[in-house]
Protein backbone atom coordinates (compact mmCIF):
# COMPACT_ATOMS: atom_id res chain seq x y z
CA UNK A 1 0.00 0.00 0.00
CA UNK A 2 1.24 3.28 -1.17
CA UNK A 3 1.24 5.86 1.31
CA UNK A 4 -0.70 8.62 -0.64
CA UNK A 5 0.58 12.80 1.32
CA UNK A 6 -0.89 14.69 -1.24
CA UNK A 7 -4.50 15.31 0.02
CA UNK A 8 -3.71 15.43 3.67
CA UNK A 9 -0.23 17.77 2.55
CA UNK A 10 -1.47 19.44 -0.49
CA UNK A 11 1.35 22.50 -0.20
CA UNK A 12 4.48 20.00 -0.75
CA UNK A 13 5.87 18.91 -3.70
CA UNK A 14 9.81 18.10 -3.66
CA UNK A 15 10.26 14.68 -1.41
CA UNK A 16 12.49 11.98 -1.60
CA UNK A 17 10.90 8.14 -1.31
CA UNK A 18 11.88 4.81 -1.67
CA UNK A 19 11.24 2.81 -4.95
CA UNK A 20 8.98 -0.34 -4.08
CA UNK A 21 9.16 -1.89 -7.94
CA UNK A 22 9.81 -0.45 -11.49
CA UNK A 23 8.10 -2.06 -14.09
CA UNK A 24 9.30 -0.43 -17.70
CA UNK A 25 8.00 3.21 -17.49
CA UNK A 26 6.09 2.41 -14.84
CA UNK A 27 7.14 2.89 -10.94
CA UNK A 28 5.48 2.34 -7.06
CA UNK A 29 7.36 4.33 -3.94
CA UNK A 30 6.65 3.54 -0.17
CA UNK A 31 4.90 6.94 -0.20
CA UNK A 32 4.45 9.56 -2.82
CA UNK A 33 3.18 12.90 -2.97
CA UNK A 34 2.10 13.30 -6.46
CA UNK A 35 -2.26 13.16 -6.79
CA UNK A 36 -3.37 10.41 -8.46
CA UNK A 37 -6.18 10.73 -10.92
CA UNK A 38 -9.63 10.59 -9.00
CA UNK A 39 -12.79 12.15 -7.92
CA UNK A 40 -12.81 14.63 -11.04
CA UNK A 41 -9.29 15.57 -10.60
CA UNK A 42 -6.73 15.25 -13.34
CA UNK A 43 -3.06 13.58 -12.25
CA UNK A 44 0.05 15.64 -10.83
CA UNK A 45 2.24 16.37 -13.51
CA UNK A 46 6.14 16.83 -12.55
CA UNK A 47 9.46 14.66 -12.95
CA UNK A 48 10.40 11.69 -10.17
CA UNK A 49 14.27 10.92 -10.90
CA UNK A 50 15.08 11.67 -14.38
CA UNK A 51 12.29 11.34 -16.02
CA UNK A 52 9.02 13.34 -16.63
CA UNK A 53 6.05 11.91 -14.34
CA UNK A 54 2.80 11.64 -17.20
CA UNK A 55 0.52 10.18 -15.13
CA UNK A 56 -0.66 9.00 -11.58
CA UNK A 57 -3.03 6.17 -11.10
CA UNK A 58 -4.51 4.26 -8.38
CA UNK A 59 -4.01 0.11 -8.73
CA UNK A 60 -4.63 -2.44 -6.41
CA UNK A 61 -3.83 0.16 -3.53
CA UNK A 62 -1.07 0.98 -4.76
CA UNK A 63 -0.14 4.14 -6.99
CA UNK A 64 1.24 4.07 -10.13
CA UNK A 65 3.14 6.53 -11.53
CA UNK A 66 3.76 6.23 -15.26
CA UNK A 67 6.64 8.26 -16.83
CA UNK A 68 7.82 9.46 -20.23
CA UNK A 69 10.41 6.52 -20.38
CA UNK A 70 11.73 3.71 -18.01
CA UNK A 71 14.20 5.62 -15.88
CA UNK A 72 17.71 5.10 -14.40
CA UNK A 73 16.72 3.87 -10.97
CA UNK A 74 15.91 0.60 -9.86
CA UNK A 75 13.93 -0.90 -6.90
CA UNK A 76 15.44 -0.36 -3.23
CA UNK A 77 16.86 2.98 -4.31
CA UNK A 78 15.79 6.25 -3.27
CA UNK A 79 14.66 8.80 -5.68
CA UNK A 80 13.77 12.58 -5.62
CA UNK A 81 9.99 13.91 -7.05
CA UNK A 82 9.02 17.24 -7.73
CA UNK A 83 5.69 17.77 -8.70
CA UNK A 84 4.64 20.53 -10.96
CA UNK A 85 3.62 23.50 -8.71
CA UNK A 86 1.75 25.23 -11.06
CA UNK A 87 -0.49 22.89 -11.95
CA UNK A 88 -1.11 21.44 -8.32
CA UNK A 89 -1.72 24.89 -7.45
CA UNK A 90 -4.14 24.88 -10.14
CA UNK A 91 -6.11 21.93 -9.03
CA UNK A 92 -6.07 22.80 -5.13
CA UNK A 93 -7.37 26.56 -6.45
CA UNK A 94 -10.05 25.06 -8.43
CA UNK A 95 -10.85 21.81 -6.56
CA UNK A 96 -11.87 24.26 -3.77
CA UNK A 97 -13.86 26.80 -5.77
CA UNK A 98 -16.44 23.69 -6.55
CA UNK A 99 -17.12 23.74 -2.83
CA UNK A 100 -17.44 27.45 -2.93
CA UNK A 101 -20.03 27.03 -5.72
CA UNK A 102 -21.72 24.23 -4.76
CA UNK A 103 -21.91 26.16 -0.81
CA UNK A 104 -23.42 29.17 -3.04
CA UNK A 105 -25.96 26.21 -4.54
CA UNK A 106 -27.22 25.18 -1.10
CA UNK A 107 -28.37 28.44 -0.40
CA UNK A 108 -30.23 29.24 -4.04
CA UNK A 109 -31.06 25.77 -4.86
CA UNK A 110 -33.85 23.25 -3.70
CA UNK A 111 -33.05 19.29 -3.25
CA UNK A 112 -29.03 19.96 -4.02
CA UNK A 113 -27.67 17.22 -4.75
CA UNK A 114 -23.90 16.68 -6.32
CA UNK A 115 -23.76 14.60 -9.43
CA UNK A 116 -20.63 15.04 -10.50
CA UNK A 117 -17.29 16.82 -10.57
CA UNK A 118 -14.61 17.47 -13.36
CA UNK A 119 -11.13 19.62 -13.51
CA UNK A 120 -10.24 20.60 -17.20
CA UNK A 121 -7.51 22.71 -18.47
CA UNK A 122 -9.40 25.77 -18.99
CA UNK A 123 -12.36 24.94 -16.89
CA UNK A 124 -14.17 23.18 -14.36
CA UNK A 125 -17.51 21.33 -14.01
CA UNK A 126 -20.00 21.22 -11.27
CA UNK A 127 -23.05 18.88 -12.22
CA UNK A 128 -26.17 19.79 -9.89
CA UNK A 129 -29.44 17.57 -9.43
CA UNK A 130 -31.59 20.19 -8.30
CA UNK A 131 -35.38 20.92 -9.48
CA UNK A 132 -34.79 25.09 -9.27
CA UNK A 133 -34.41 25.63 -12.99
CA UNK A 134 -31.14 27.84 -13.21
CA UNK A 135 -31.12 30.37 -15.36
CA UNK A 136 -29.15 33.78 -16.15
CA UNK A 137 -30.10 35.37 -13.18
CA UNK A 138 -29.64 32.41 -11.05
CA UNK A 139 -25.97 31.64 -12.63
CA UNK A 140 -24.68 35.42 -11.86
CA UNK A 141 -25.78 35.21 -8.24
CA UNK A 142 -24.16 31.41 -8.11
CA UNK A 143 -20.97 33.61 -9.21
CA UNK A 144 -21.80 36.17 -6.96
CA UNK A 145 -21.95 34.25 -3.70
CA UNK A 146 -18.65 32.01 -4.51
CA UNK A 147 -16.96 34.92 -5.36
CA UNK A 148 -18.05 36.87 -1.95
CA UNK A 149 -16.73 33.77 0.22
CA UNK A 150 -13.70 33.65 -1.71
CA UNK A 151 -13.40 37.48 -0.61
CA UNK A 152 -14.51 36.50 3.00
CA UNK A 153 -11.13 34.58 3.25
CA UNK A 154 -12.81 31.80 4.72
CA UNK A 155 -10.72 28.63 6.27
CA UNK A 156 -10.71 25.62 4.53
CA UNK A 157 -10.01 22.34 6.49
CA UNK A 158 -9.72 18.52 6.26
CA UNK A 159 -10.35 15.79 8.41
CA UNK A 160 -11.09 11.90 8.56
CA UNK A 161 -14.23 10.35 10.05
CA UNK A 162 -15.20 7.16 10.65
CA UNK A 163 -17.61 6.29 7.98
CA UNK A 164 -20.59 5.55 10.09
CA UNK A 165 -19.85 9.05 11.56
CA UNK A 166 -19.60 10.91 8.58
CA UNK A 167 -23.07 9.63 6.85
CA UNK A 168 -24.39 10.94 10.31
CA UNK A 169 -23.20 14.41 9.73
CA UNK A 170 -25.56 16.81 8.49
CA UNK A 171 -25.22 19.00 5.35
CA UNK A 172 -22.11 16.38 4.36
CA UNK A 173 -22.39 16.37 0.02
CA UNK A 174 -21.31 13.05 -1.39
CA UNK A 175 -20.97 12.44 -5.45
CA UNK A 176 -23.89 10.39 -6.10
CA UNK A 177 -21.80 9.45 -9.40
CA UNK A 178 -18.49 8.38 -7.69
CA UNK A 179 -19.51 7.88 -4.31
CA UNK A 180 -16.32 9.34 -3.27
CA UNK A 181 -15.19 9.10 -0.07
CA UNK A 182 -17.27 6.23 0.97
CA UNK A 183 -16.08 3.06 -0.04
CA UNK A 184 -13.79 2.42 2.92
CA UNK A 185 -13.76 2.38 6.74
CA UNK A 186 -13.23 6.23 7.14
CA UNK A 187 -14.05 9.27 4.76
CA UNK A 188 -12.23 12.26 4.17
CA UNK A 189 -14.23 15.49 5.10
CA UNK A 190 -13.39 19.38 3.55
CA UNK A 191 -15.50 21.99 5.15
CA UNK A 192 -15.48 25.70 4.39
CA UNK A 193 -16.01 27.82 7.62
CA UNK A 194 -18.90 29.52 8.06
CA UNK A 195 -19.16 33.09 9.54
CA UNK A 196 -21.90 35.04 11.77
CA UNK A 197 -24.26 35.76 8.38
CA UNK A 198 -24.37 31.78 8.40
CA UNK A 199 -25.23 32.01 12.17
CA UNK A 200 -22.31 29.67 12.41
CA UNK A 201 -23.07 27.14 10.03
CA UNK A 202 -20.14 26.06 7.72
CA UNK A 203 -20.58 26.93 3.75
CA UNK A 204 -20.21 23.70 2.58
CA UNK A 205 -18.75 20.24 4.01
CA UNK A 206 -18.16 17.79 1.72
CA UNK A 207 -16.45 14.17 1.07
CA UNK A 208 -13.65 14.61 -0.84
CA UNK A 209 -10.05 13.26 -1.19
CA UNK A 210 -8.69 16.14 -3.50
CA UNK A 211 -5.89 18.97 -3.21
CA UNK A 212 -7.18 22.10 -1.51
CA UNK A 213 -6.17 25.65 -0.53
CA UNK A 214 -6.15 26.33 3.44
CA UNK A 215 -8.08 29.19 2.81
CA UNK A 216 -10.90 31.06 0.08
CA UNK A 217 -9.07 33.31 -0.86
CA UNK A 218 -5.62 31.65 -2.38
CA UNK A 219 -8.53 30.50 -5.00
CA UNK A 220 -8.86 33.73 -6.81
CA UNK A 221 -11.62 35.11 -9.14
CA UNK A 222 -14.11 32.90 -10.43
CA UNK A 223 -16.26 33.43 -13.55
CA UNK A 224 -19.05 31.25 -14.24
CA UNK A 225 -18.86 30.30 -17.83
CA UNK A 226 -22.33 28.42 -18.72
CA UNK A 227 -24.87 25.75 -17.82
CA UNK A 228 -25.59 22.61 -19.58
CA UNK A 229 -28.54 19.51 -19.02
CA UNK A 230 -25.70 16.59 -19.96
CA UNK A 231 -28.21 14.29 -18.40
CA UNK A 232 -31.90 13.57 -16.71
CA UNK A 233 -32.37 15.39 -13.64
CA UNK A 234 -28.77 17.05 -14.07
CA UNK A 235 -27.47 20.35 -14.36
CA UNK A 236 -24.25 21.34 -15.60
CA UNK A 237 -22.82 24.45 -14.34
CA UNK A 238 -18.92 25.36 -15.95
CA UNK A 239 -16.71 28.08 -14.35
CA UNK A 240 -12.77 29.07 -14.90
CA UNK A 241 -10.51 30.15 -12.15
CA UNK A 242 -7.77 32.46 -12.47
CA UNK A 243 -6.60 33.59 -15.53
CA UNK A 244 -9.04 31.94 -17.72
CA UNK A 245 -11.04 33.32 -15.21
CA UNK A 246 -10.20 36.95 -16.07
CA UNK A 247 -9.47 36.95 -19.59
CA UNK A 248 -13.52 35.69 -19.62
CA UNK A 249 -14.42 38.74 -17.41
CA UNK A 250 -12.67 40.90 -20.03
CA UNK A 251 -13.84 39.43 -22.85
CA UNK A 252 -17.44 39.94 -21.99
CA UNK A 253 -16.43 43.88 -20.44
CA UNK A 254 -15.02 44.41 -23.77
CA UNK A 255 -18.12 43.17 -25.60
CA UNK A 256 -20.50 45.08 -23.35
CA UNK A 257 -18.71 49.04 -23.79
CA UNK A 258 -18.43 47.75 -27.63
CA UNK A 259 -22.04 47.14 -27.81
CA UNK A 260 -22.97 50.05 -25.13
CA UNK A 261 -20.60 52.49 -27.87
CA UNK A 262 -22.55 51.12 -30.97
CA UNK A 263 -26.03 51.90 -30.02
CA UNK A 264 -24.62 55.58 -28.22
CA UNK A 265 -24.97 54.61 -24.79
CA UNK A 266 -22.89 54.36 -21.63
CA UNK A 267 -22.62 50.57 -19.64
CA UNK A 268 -24.88 51.36 -16.94
CA UNK A 269 -27.95 52.38 -18.89
CA UNK A 270 -26.90 49.43 -22.00
CA UNK A 271 -30.09 47.37 -20.43
CA UNK A 272 -32.37 49.73 -20.38
CA UNK A 273 -31.53 50.75 -24.38
CA UNK A 274 -31.23 47.14 -25.18
CA UNK A 275 -34.82 46.72 -24.14
CA UNK A 276 -35.82 49.99 -25.93
CA UNK A 277 -34.34 49.00 -29.33
CA UNK A 278 -35.70 45.17 -28.92
CA UNK A 279 -39.59 46.98 -28.61
CA UNK A 280 -38.91 49.57 -31.09
CA UNK A 281 -37.60 46.56 -33.87
CA UNK A 282 -40.99 45.05 -32.65
CA UNK A 283 -43.32 47.57 -33.71
CA UNK A 284 -41.56 47.71 -36.66
CA UNK A 285 -41.37 44.57 -37.33
CA UNK A 286 -45.44 44.14 -36.81
CA UNK A 287 -45.93 47.67 -39.27
CA UNK A 288 -43.90 45.61 -42.27
CA UNK A 289 -46.08 42.90 -41.52
CA UNK A 290 -48.98 44.99 -41.29
CA UNK A 291 -47.96 46.63 -44.54
CA UNK A 292 -46.75 42.84 -46.54
CA UNK A 293 -50.14 41.73 -45.68
CA UNK A 294 -51.59 45.22 -47.27
CA UNK A 295 -49.70 44.83 -50.57
CA UNK A 296 -50.50 41.00 -50.33
CA UNK A 297 -54.07 41.62 -50.10
CA UNK A 298 -54.26 44.14 -52.98
CA UNK A 299 -51.97 41.86 -55.18
CA UNK A 300 -54.75 38.87 -54.15
CA UNK A 301 -57.32 41.84 -55.16
CA UNK A 302 -56.10 42.25 -58.92
CA UNK A 303 -55.73 38.34 -59.43
CA UNK A 304 -59.70 38.35 -59.55
CA UNK A 305 -59.47 40.09 -62.98
CA UNK A 306 -56.91 37.53 -64.07
CA UNK A 307 -58.98 34.66 -64.05
CA UNK A 308 -58.90 31.68 -66.60
CA UNK A 309 -61.10 28.75 -68.26
CA UNK A 310 -59.41 25.70 -67.60
CA UNK A 311 -61.02 21.33 -67.20
CA UNK A 312 -64.49 23.12 -67.27
CA UNK A 313 -63.69 25.88 -64.93
CA UNK A 314 -62.81 28.84 -63.75
CA UNK A 315 -59.22 29.08 -62.22
CA UNK A 316 -57.53 32.27 -59.94
CA UNK A 317 -53.83 31.41 -60.31
CA UNK A 318 -51.12 33.80 -59.66
CA UNK A 319 -47.79 34.42 -57.46
CA UNK A 320 -48.07 36.54 -54.42
CA UNK A 321 -45.24 37.92 -52.23
CA UNK A 322 -44.66 38.57 -48.23
CA UNK A 323 -47.19 36.01 -47.39
CA UNK A 324 -46.63 32.23 -45.86
CA UNK A 325 -48.22 29.42 -46.82
CA UNK A 326 -50.79 29.15 -44.06
CA UNK A 327 -51.73 32.84 -44.97
CA UNK A 328 -52.03 32.01 -48.63
CA UNK A 329 -54.74 28.93 -47.84
CA UNK A 330 -56.72 30.96 -46.36
CA UNK A 331 -57.06 33.80 -49.20
CA UNK A 332 -57.41 30.69 -51.60
CA UNK A 333 -60.30 29.08 -49.06
CA UNK A 334 -61.94 32.60 -49.27
CA UNK A 335 -61.78 33.02 -53.06
CA UNK A 336 -62.43 29.36 -53.77
CA UNK A 337 -66.41 28.62 -54.85
CA UNK A 338 -67.03 32.75 -54.80
CA UNK A 339 -64.78 34.34 -57.22
CA UNK A 340 -63.18 30.86 -59.23
CA UNK A 341 -63.86 27.06 -59.14
CA UNK A 342 -59.91 26.58 -58.47
CA UNK A 343 -57.67 28.69 -56.65
CA UNK A 344 -53.92 28.29 -56.96
CA UNK A 345 -51.48 30.55 -54.82
CA UNK A 346 -47.98 30.59 -55.31
CA UNK A 347 -45.10 32.12 -52.50
CA UNK A 348 -41.52 31.77 -51.80
CA UNK A 349 -39.83 31.06 -48.92
CA UNK A 350 -36.33 29.50 -49.76
CA UNK A 351 -38.29 27.21 -52.30
CA UNK A 352 -41.51 27.59 -53.79
CA UNK A 353 -44.75 26.79 -52.35
CA UNK A 354 -48.25 26.47 -53.39
CA UNK A 355 -51.31 26.87 -51.54
CA UNK A 356 -54.39 25.53 -53.21
CA UNK A 357 -58.28 25.90 -52.57
CA UNK A 358 -61.57 24.31 -54.72
CA UNK A 359 -65.17 24.67 -55.30
CA UNK A 360 -67.35 21.36 -55.17
CA UNK A 361 -66.88 19.31 -58.06
CA UNK A 362 -63.11 20.15 -58.23
CA UNK A 363 -59.86 19.18 -56.80
CA UNK A 364 -57.59 21.42 -54.84
CA UNK A 365 -55.05 18.55 -53.49
CA UNK A 366 -54.73 17.24 -57.49
CA UNK A 367 -53.87 20.44 -58.44
CA UNK A 368 -50.83 19.88 -55.70
CA UNK A 369 -49.76 17.15 -57.26
CA UNK A 370 -50.04 18.03 -60.61
CA UNK A 371 -47.61 20.76 -59.87
CA UNK A 372 -44.93 18.18 -57.86
CA UNK A 373 -45.25 15.75 -60.43
CA UNK A 374 -43.83 18.25 -62.70
CA UNK A 375 -41.45 20.62 -60.69
CA UNK A 376 -40.79 18.11 -57.54
CA UNK A 377 -41.60 18.66 -53.92
CA UNK A 378 -43.92 16.90 -51.58
CA UNK A 379 -47.65 17.93 -50.34
CA UNK A 380 -51.07 17.01 -49.93
CA UNK A 381 -54.07 17.85 -48.22
CA UNK A 382 -58.02 17.49 -49.01
CA UNK A 383 -60.35 18.33 -52.00
CA UNK A 384 -61.19 21.60 -50.67
CA UNK A 385 -57.75 22.72 -50.11
CA UNK A 386 -54.29 21.87 -49.93
CA UNK A 387 -50.79 22.69 -49.82
CA UNK A 388 -47.14 22.21 -51.42
CA UNK A 389 -43.33 22.47 -50.95
CA UNK A 390 -39.77 22.24 -52.17
CA UNK A 391 -41.06 22.78 -55.42
CA UNK A 392 -37.85 23.35 -57.61
CA UNK A 393 -39.07 26.28 -59.83
CA UNK A 394 -39.44 29.70 -59.87
CA UNK A 395 -43.35 31.09 -58.69
CA UNK A 396 -43.87 32.42 -62.35
CA UNK A 397 -43.50 29.45 -64.26
CA UNK A 398 -45.64 27.53 -61.98
CA UNK A 399 -48.01 29.68 -62.45
CA UNK A 400 -47.76 29.97 -66.36
CA UNK A 401 -47.59 25.92 -66.15
CA UNK A 402 -51.00 25.90 -64.35
CA UNK A 403 -52.80 28.43 -66.67
CA UNK A 404 -51.77 26.67 -70.01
Amino acid sequence: MTDERAPAEPYTTSFEATVERVDDREVVLDRTYFYAESGGQPADRGVLGDQQVVDVQHHDGEVVHVLADSPAFEAGETVAGQVDEQFRTYCMRAHTASHALYGAGRRLLEDLGYGGFDIGEEKIRVDFTTPTEIDDEMLVELERLTNRVIWESRPVTWETYPKDEALEMDRIAFNTKTEEGIGGETVRVVTIGGDEGDEGEPWDVAACGGTHVENTREIGPVTVLERSNPGEGLTRVEFAVGPSAIQRRTTEKTAAYDAAAEIGTNLDDLPGEVERLQEEVASLEDEVADLQGRVAAARVAELREETVERDGGTWLVGAVDGLGPNDLQEHAKELAGEDADVVALLGQDGRTFVATAAADGFDASAVVEEVTDEFGGGGGGSPDAAQGGGIGADPGEVVTFLRE
